[in-house]
């Protein structure tokens, strides 16, 4: 046999092995179906749509916002407002006081992100930012116990507020005024102080200025022109720190004695001001079962996930097994249900939705989570109003 002939047989061989391990794997370019003008092939529409996990590293991550991508199959990838408009949803999945898990529903990477950066460092709430200190006597320095302070969230809508800039004089509109007085007398236990006990001065500072002119009228660190709980946002709702907030611990004989003024502000200039304690989002998960899997390889497949809920078992009668995908949303994608023996890759398939995002928002207690999303979207929209206004 020639060498010619050799390299011809051996060709032929690796080209048949390729068919071979595409029909194992359940793909061939000869079965995928024909699809009318401007829609694109399954495998193809996949490919544009999910994020596929494999057991080493994840495939298809790129969002491609090029318009004509697949011009060749008649299909305009380009960005239309109805489009938008009619595939766009939210669906709330839990909601309390402090806690909101929502689904949105057909909507960019890039969206989902701006909102979680506003929720983190644009909408705005009441933080301590001034701490006046008469006395402490505890081990905790002036400087520690003032930031502690500022981390404290205060319950109180920050929209009933003014921003109080640096030639602003501190006045009801812009200042909160909170006062703690605590002390441990000598021969008691140790105590705890907590943030229950800063008490809310609707009608400002009582801590007086000191003033070179000895025979001038004192004054204090605010002058409001009427009390807070005067307002009628405020009489039936007073205004108070989150509770259970320990700010320090007092020995016998030990004392502190302050004033805290809380301003208007926004994350993105101290963290204290931020209105949530995480706000987060993730692709949605999508767990598929390529065949049937029964008997004692569907006990192994549930073993194999470490998360419950995610697969479960069916009796199919006579006896028989066979698992199914219970819950898709709580899975991880730790992608251990893939990993070890080769035939769980061809029976299970991994993906994250490019366009649903499983969006969390945990609230300090200032505003509900519903409110603060609500926030964000008004932010986010007044942004694209200036863009617009700028460039017109």
């Amino acid at each position: 046999m020639s060498e010619q002939e050799s390299s011809s047989d051996e060709r032929m061989s690796s080209e048949e092995e390729e068919e071979e391990q595409k029909k194992e794997e359940g793909f061939s370019y000869m079965n995928l179906p024909d699809v009318e003008w401007g829609q694109l092939p399954p495998h193809i529409e996949k490919q544009r749509s999910r994020v596929h996990l494999k057991p080493d590293a994840p495939t298809n991550t790129e969002t491609l916002q090029y318009s004509g991508a697949y011009a060749s199959m008649g299909v305009d990838n380009s960005f239309r407002l109805d489009n938008f408009r009619d595939n766009f949803r939210i669906k709330v999945i839990a909601l309390d006081k402090d806690k909101m898990e929502f689904d949105l529903i057909g909507i960019d990477a890039a969206v989902a992100n701006a909102f979680r950066r506003i929720l983190i460092s644009e909408v705005p709430t009441m933080a301590i930012e001034k701490v006046f200190i008469a006395n402490n006597t505890s081990v905790i320095q002036d400087e520690v116990l003032a930031h502690r302070l500022g981390l404290i969230p205060i319950k109180v809508d920050p929209r009933l507020f003014e921003y109080l800039s640096a030639n602003d004089t501190p006045n009801e509109k812009n200042t909160i005024v909170l006062k703690l007085h605590a002390r441990c007398l000598p021969g008691q236990s140790r105590r705890t102080v907590y943030s229950q006990e800063l008490k809310w001065l609707p009608n400002g500072s009582e801590f007086a200025k000191e003033s070179e002119n000895p025979n001038s009228k004192p004054s204090t660190y605010t002058s409001f022109s009427c009390s807070q709980d005067s307002l009628p946002e405020f009489a039936s709702n007073p205004i108070s720190a989150m509770e259970d907030i320990i700010i320090a611990k007092l020995g016998p004989g030990q004392e502190i004695e302050l004033e805290a003024h809380a301003v208007k502000g926004m994350g993105k200039t101290h963290a204290k001001w931020s209105p949530v304690g995480t706000a987060w989002y993730r692709m949605f998960p999508e767990v598929v079962l390529l065949e049937n899997v029964e008997g004692e390889d569907a006990e192994e497949l549930v073993r194999k996930c470490p998360i419950d809920g995610v697969f479960d078992i069916e009796d199919t009668g006579n006896g028989k097994k066979r698992a199914i995908v219970a819950d898709s949303r709580v899975c991880t994608l730790c992608r251990e249900c893939i990993r070890g023996d080769e035939m769980w890759e061809r029976r299970v398939a991994l993906y994250r939705v490019k366009d649903h995002f499983i969006f969390t928002i945990e609230s300090t207690g200032a505003l509900p989570p519903e409110v603060l999303f609500t926030e964000a979207v008004k932010i986010l929209e007044a942004k694209c109003e200036r863009v617009i206004t700028e460039l017109s």
